[in-house]
């Protein structure tokens, strides 16, 4: 599981500093690399999407003494 929540977590942090750089820059990174919602940078969006829904579950684990 640790290695699943790393994957996760630097994928979610890709996605944030993606979302900085729109924000801050009007600069799409993922677009850039891999084109302008190409089917390259629709798996990069969903995959960051995927791995955002995924970390919620760390909420449910702050409590557990194992995790």
């Amino acid at each position: 599981m640790k290695y699943l929540d790393c994957t996760a977590l630097t994928i979610a942090i890709i996605g944030a500093v993606n979302w900085g750089l729109i924000g801050l820059f009007q600069f799409d990174l993922v677009a850039f690399i891999f084109g302008d919602m190409s089917w390259l940078s629709r798996i990069v969006y969903s995959l960051v999407g995927l791995c955002g829904i995924y970390l919620l579950t760390f909420y449910m684990r702050l409590g557990d003494k194992e995790a």
